[in-house]
């Protein structure tokens, strides 16, 4: 189904479970040593020895939809949608549930059609939706599936989050929103569809399919239900489903993977952590190593987008789920997973990135595919233009961070020396209505500008390439450019811009602008890094650090 034949949000995967299929309470294997990781600096979100055991939600804001989540030994995962962005699947790591960090990504680059590499078509809202992630402990490897374009289901598999991934032939089926469970007995199957759900067994090398059957018809009184996560849980199978996008119900099976099955509600119009926000959906079980439960759900918090929430659950002694509420609804605050110490603290997704090294880190995804020809990462990012366009929407290479809740700022420094006649190069907020700060050469000579509407219609064609705001002056060839965004949903959402020469005193530049908190482009604004041309390639520029930091 296409996202407009969607009651809201299109598969909007909350995150998964316990050991991706083992019995709860089963020992997980560990790792193999070559996934260990070095130290890494300590968050500052992340309590100090002796701090009170309780977390605040989200627990996470930051914008990861359709989440899944698997323990593996004393390591948490997920995986989350990312739709055009490249690479995409990304994974993120945990060894408490709250405190998060990137870790890889499962879909390197989507190789899915010219169109994910701006080529005679676009990608906007298709790509990575609903996916699923898995490790299979008989032989060491996670397992990613999804389906792309409502027509392709792929596999990607790795020994290590980090990679190297590997894709695998297109599988002859198509699974919509599929989540997997590998069993205690090591058969891989996938819960899927919409409405109409299904599972299936695979092959044992999960890239083709033994067979498949209808398991459940949702009734008319309930309406949409998708975005499967399957598990074996005490020897029952269960199947976790969402209501977009207000609503959670459970799939029972005592009878085996293939049914029958019976239904139970989880959550509906449940009030949610965020002021202004959604209702938490659309999430997955997990269960700790010392035998506890959680639900992790993801909560509609445009412009920001989707964003994690965690809450604990307990079991009925029939053996259905049942979540902890707080004053009747999702708590802000919970006490904290009674867990080992962590072997490290997880790396703070805020801070400052001074692109060393030679790669990007995981943190970073394309709109859409790059043309690597186009761009170096060399103790500093120089971005070469690879497009001619007077459309940012159109231009590839440009780079994008997450937006950090409720409020933060983003500030690149930028050496513009090498920059064109006819060249564009700044700093967006990124989404289906935009804006920048940035640099306009022509005739010789370079500028700052401001710039709004940046806008596409429904089908994700652009409808404005811009209107300049405000402009300034510039001397030198270095110039700090800086973003500000309040992302809480309501009347306040809106963006500044500023702009210093020394990188100490800043001056805003131009007027706020006000972020877009309609849901239908699904992924939240986004910090966004660009250099396009719109009369000759040749042109560059150098990003020398990125900063993002919270109030």
């Amino acid at each position: 189904m296409s996202a407009s034949d969607q009651p809201h949000h299109p598969s909007r995967r909350g995150i998964l479970t316990t050991a991706t299929g083992l019995a709860a309470g089963a020992a997980l294997p560990l790792l193999n040593a070559g996934s260990a990781h070095a130290a890494l600096p300590r968050a500052a979100a992340q309590e100090p020895p002796g701090a009170a055991a309780t977390f605040t939600n989200p627990v996470l804001w930051q914008d990861f939809a359709d989440i899944d989540v698997i323990r593996v030994g004393d390591t948490y995962y997920y995986s989350a949608s990312t739709m055009h962005y490249s690479p995409g699947a990304p994974i993120l790591r945990s060894y408490d549930l709250v405190n998060w960090e990137f870790a890889g990504h499962s879909v390197p680059r989507l190789d899915f059609g010219a169109k994910y590499d701006l080529s005679g078509g676009r990608g906007y809202v298709r790509g990575i939706w609903a996916s699923s992630l898995a490790y299979r402990p008989s032989n060491r490897t996670f397992y990613w599936l999804g389906q792309i374009d409502f027509a392709r289901t792929y596999l990607y598999t790795a020994t290590s989050v980090e990679g190297p991934w590997n894709r695998h032939a297109e599988l002859p089926q198509v699974y919509y929103d599929a989540g997997l469970l590998i069993d205690t007995d090591d058969t891989m199957y996938v819960a899927y569809g919409n409405t109409q759900i299904s599972v299936a067994q695979l092959a044992p090398d999960g890239r083709g399919q033994v067979r498949a059957q209808q398991v459940f018809s949702t009734p008319s009184s309930i309406g949409t239900l998708e975005g499967s996560r399957f598990y074996k849980i005490n020897g029952a199978y269960y199947i976790f489903l969402t209501r977009p996008a207000n609503g959670q119900y459970i799939l029972k099976s005592t009878s085996g993977p293939f049914g029958p099955y019976t239904l139970r509600q989880v959550l509906l119009n449940l009030p949610g952590p965020i002021p202004g926000g959604g209702v938490p959906h659309q999430g997955g079980l997990v269960q700790t190593q010392n035998g506890a439960w959680y639900y992790l759900a993801f909560v509609d918090a445009y412009p920001g987008g989707r964003v994690p929430a965690l809450a604990p659950v307990t079991w009925t002694s029939d053996g259905w789920p049942q979540l902890q509420l707080v004053g009747g609804a999702w708590g802000s605050s919970y006490p904290a997973p009674e867990l080992p110490p962590p072997p490290r603290q997880v790396e703070p997704l805020t801070g400052v990135d001074t692109f060393a090294g030679t790669t990007l880190r995981p943190k970073w995804e394309w709109n859409h595919n790059p043309d690597t020809s186009r761009y170096t990462v060399n103790n500093g990012l120089t971005l070469r233009t690879a497009t001619v366009t007077g459309d940012l929407y159109a231009a590839r290479n440009t780079l994008t961070h997450r937006v950090q809740g409720p409020t933060s700022t983003a500030t690149i420094t930028l050496d513009h020396a090498a920059m064109r006649d006819g060249d564009r190069a700044g700093l967006a907020m990124l989404r289906d209505s935009s804006a920048w700060i940035g640099l306009r050469r022509d005739n010789g000579t370079t500028r700052l500008v401001m710039v709004d509407g940046l806008t596409m219609d429904a089908n994700w064609n652009t409808t404005g390439t811009g209107t300049e705001r405000a402009t300034a002056p510039l001397t030198g060839t270095r110039v700090w450019l800086r973003a500000t965004a309040d992302i809480r949903p309501g009347t306040g959402r809106q963006a500044r811009f500023s702009y210093s020469t020394n990188g100490t005193t800043y001056t805003s530049l131009g007027p706020a602008f006000t972020l877009n908190n309609a849901w239908q482009f699904f992924m939240g604004y986004r910090y966004a890094i660009f250099n396009h041309a719109t009369q000759a390639l040749g042109g560059a520029v150098t990003v020398t650090r990125f900063e993002l930091t919270t109030p």
